[in-house]
C-alpha cells in the first residue's frame, strides 16, 4: 500500500445533504465521488426506477445506506433488502450489486 493521498471531492468542515448531491436523471444511475483513496471511497449514487449496479468484487468491506426509497442488494448471491434509513455491510472480497425497487438514493 503507497502513501498516496486521498482525493476529497467535497469542502472539509461543511456539511451536506446526501440525498441532493445526486438528482435523479431519466432511465438513469447518477452517481458522485465524495472520497477516493485505494483503500476505499464513499461515493452517493441515485437510480431511477428499473435501473441498477451489476454485481462486483472490491477487495474492502463497503456500507451502504438508503437515503430514500428502497434497494435490493445482492451479497455473495443472497438479496437484502434495505429501505431508507438503513444501512448493510458488504463484505470485502464478496460479490454485490444493486437492484432498486423503486427510483433511491444510497451511499
Amino acid at each position: 500500500m503507497s502513501n498516496q493521498p486521498a482525493k476529497i471531492h467535497v469542502d472539509p468542515a461543511k456539511a451536506y445533504a446526501l440525498a441532493e448531491m445526486t438528482p435523479y436523471q431519466d432511465g438513469a444511475v447518477v452517481s458522485r465521488t465524495l472520497l477516493q483513496h485505494e483503500t476505499g471511497t464513499l461515493t452517493v449514487f441515485s437510480f431511477d426506477a428499473g435501473q441498477a449496479l451489476s454485481e462486483h468484487t472490491v477487495p474492502f468491506h463497503a456500507f451502504v445506506q438508503v437515503l430514500d426509497g428502497e434497494a435490493q442488494i445482492i451479497i455473495g448471491g443472497n438479496p437484502v433488502t434495505v429501505s431508507a434509513g438503513e444501512i448493510v455491510l458488504m463484505p470485502g472480497e464478496i460479490s454485490h450489486g444493486s437492484r432498486p425497487s423503486s427510483a433511491s438514493r444510497c451511499c
